[in-house]
């Protein structure tokens, strides 16, 4: 009886150990849907290092400036999902709309981090077309294509909208 009640003690210590690790169960819930947030320098050294390139039509980077493409609060995965987007595509990549001010809101919106906006070009085009599914369209009408990672890119005329749930590495 007394090996069962130690057996049973040390599987609760075990238990109770790794739920209020650092990092780990009840005290990380805050901590466990955390999103890196990045400066522009952070972001734009990304996208250099990556060959993207980027455009406004203000010519600036002010968050704040619907005429500019700011990148100040990109989400991490966000960034690091331009890069998958242009190495598995080969194709020259332009963000033409990043986390400034004058895109539609919500969780998932452009000033949360979550998005990003990119010239249209004949490579680009085809290769979301042929490597994505298409999955219907958008509440607004625009035709949505899905990456097996969950990100989504919806073609919005001019421009690709694309969302980022991960970084689709």
């Amino acid at each position: 009886m007394r090996l069962r009640a130690r057996t049973a003690m040390s599987a609760l210590t075990l238990v109770a150990t790794a739920l209020f690790a650092p990092g780990v169960g009840v005290t990380a819930s805050t901590d466990a849907f955390a999103v890196t947030k990045l400066t522009q320098a952070q972001a734009t050294a990304m996208f250099s290092a990556a060959g993207i390139t980027w455009s406004s039509s203000g010519g600036c980077s002010n968050r704040n400036v619907s005429t500019c493409t700011s990148f100040d609060g990109l989400n991490q995965a966000t960034a690091q999902g331009a890069v998958t987007l242009k190495h598995a595509s080969g194709c020259a990549l332009n963000i033409t709309g990043g986390t400034e001010t004058g895109h539609a809101s919500g969780t998932y919106s452009h000033w949360n981090g979550y998005k990003l906006d990119y010239s249209k070009n004949t490579c680009i085009n085809n290769y979301v077309h042929n490597a994505f599914s298409y999955i219907g369209l958008r509440g607004d009408g625009y035709p949505q294509w899905q990456a097996a990672s969950g990100n989504i890119y919806a073609d919005e005329g001019t421009h690709w909208d694309a969302l980022y749930y991960t970084c689709g590495c």
